[in-house]
């Protein structure tokens, strides 16, 4: 990194967004224009996703997947919560301190990383992997740091509720990778190169991201310091918890690759890839109130309260209608995706897409956790979530394949909402409104009768949409925070 980092304002000359009456409105246009920024990659990645399938066939892109799966581990395993806890502690802390706490996070991020991709290395050859699939993850394990380097940096823009560049540089970084698909298909390329596209991707997040926050963020590591054991030690619970969150959410596919054949690996890797783009979503839209929910849970316990109860609401009401369209539109996904295996590979996904509303409920009952500082609690349920996972996946995989997989999957993600819901519950600190929840269940039963209408699989998907904004109107539960998107400002 550079050595000059510019001036980075201090923060107690002016007053905290969070704390204004208008973070509530900013952090639900936040939350939509991240979560619509994130599906324009999904829809992008449809040009590059077919093709890629085709090019590689399901066996290649099984492999494909799996060194895929290995570097999101290893992301996620070494990322150890930093970027939360940066977004954390840029809301609780100010000026001098705030920009070397992030100096110190910035330094343990890159340390992990580094050490993650040789662990991630030295892994595929102790299991196995063809010198392309080792090559291929040392290949991607660099694209991934650089892109870490991006998302901590952007903790600055996240902490102002700034989302407008946010949400552009992750459109950028898409459109770079897709290209760069799409021209080593025309190509003729083997997997190698294609597991090298995160490279130049990231490069471009990096740079972006690099020119947006300078003046704001430190762009120098640091890596020691007298804070650090104590910033390290508070958090190693809730680093564990992160690491073995992406790792039950990636071993499926590891599972597989050693008990299954490579056409069932690649026929659950297709379901896979849809719901682990949709899956970031939840964690994209409620994120963007994190910085309120850091700042209220100790300086304002009622705006606290108030702020965890709706958010369980809208992970519900947002979720059903979800679950209902991947579930009725899996065929048409499926068909675009892969039309030789769609079969098989369209009821993988309708198993799976119910552990979206899991994930919904698990992400907004672990940002209030994490609020809270309740790490332990967090260690906890993903270690349930991991158990379960492995358990049912060694178990259902031989008998069920691909399904016996999406089964593991829905199951160990219901694990981990069900055990973060308790702990939040136990608090005390937040009650949950049962009325909204249920109407939204409600409305969701009526739209699923669209299973039954004999159209094209889009329309039954957006006739289900309609029924149950339908069903919620004549509730009256439509969410009022709608009147929130109405007026977007570049930059926020």
């Amino acid at each position: 990194m550079g050595r000059h980092y510019g001036h980075v304002a201090d923060s107690t000359s002016e007053p905290r967004v969070v704390e204004s009456r208008a973070a509530g409105a900013a952090a639900v246009r936040g939350g939509a224009l991240q979560s619509g920024a994130y599906i324009a990659t999904f829809v992008l990645s449809l040009i590059s996703l077919p093709l890629l399938t085709n090019h590689l066939g399901l066996a290649g892109f099984g492999r494909y997947s799996t060194v895929v799966a290995l570097v999101t581990i290893i992301a996620g395993v070494t990322d150890a919560g930093v970027v939360n806890i940066g977004l954390r502690e840029w809301s609780t802390r100010q000026g001098e301190d705030r920009r070397q706490t992030l100096r110190l996070l910035l330094g343990i991020r890159l340390e992990l990383g580094i050490g993650g991709v040789v662990i991630g290395v030295a892994y595929a050859v102790l299991a196995g992997f063809d010198r392309t699939l080792v090559l291929g993850t040392a290949l991607a394990g660099l694209g991934m740091l650089l892109q870490i380097v991006a998302d901590l940096l952007a903790v600055a823009l996240q902490g102002e509720l700034r989302f407008g560049w946010p949400a552009i540089i992750t459109v950028s970084r898409q459109i770079v990778a897709v290209a760069i698909i799409v021209l080593l298909v025309l190509a003729g390329s083997g997997l190698l190169p294609f597991l090298a596209v995160t490279i130049p991707a990231s490069l471009v997040t990096l740079g972006l991201t690099i020119y947006v926050v300078r003046g704001r963020m430190p762009l120098r590591p640091v890596l020691r310091g007298p804070q650090r054991w104590a910033l390290l030690r508070d958090t190693i619970p809730y680093a564990a918890a992160i690491a073995i969150n992406t790792i039950y959410f990636q071993v499926t596919i590891l599972v597989m690759h050693q008990i299954a054949s490579p056409t069932q690996t690649g026929e659950f890797s297709l379901s896979f890839r849809v719901v682990q783009v949709l899956i970031g979503v939840p964690s994209l839209a409620i994120g963007a109130a994190f910085p309120i929910l850091s700042h209220s849970a100790h300086a304002d316990p009622q705006r606290f309260r108030e702020a965890v109860a709706r958010i369980l609401e809208l992970a519900v009401i947002t979720a059903v209608p979800v679950v209902l369209v991947v579930v009725l539109g899996a065929p048409f996904i499926m068909t675009v995706l892969a039309h030789r295996h769609r079969a098989v590979a369209t009821s993988v996904l309708q198993i799976q897409a119910f552990a979206l509303l899991a994930t919904f409920l698990a992400t907004a009952s672990g940002f209030p956790l994490l609020s809270l500082r309740r790490h332990k609690a967090l260690l906890i349920g993903n270690c349930g979530a991991l158990i379960a996972n492995v358990a049912l996946s060694l178990i259902l995989i031989p008998i069920a394949h691909a399904r016996g997989a999406a089964i593991s999957a829905v199951a160990a993600e219901s694990c981990l909402a069900i055990g973060q819901l308790g702990f939040l519950l136990r608090e005390g600190r937040v009650r949950m409104r049962v009325s909204t929840i249920a109407v939204a269940i409600f409305a969701g039963l009526v739209g699923a009768a669209a299973l039954l209408l004999p159209v094209f699989s889009p329309v039954r998907a957006l006739v289900a949409l309609l029924a149950y904004l339908v069903v919620l109107a004549v509730f009256g539960r439509l969410p009022p925070e709608v009147s929130h998107l109405r007026a977007f400002r570049f930059g926020r």
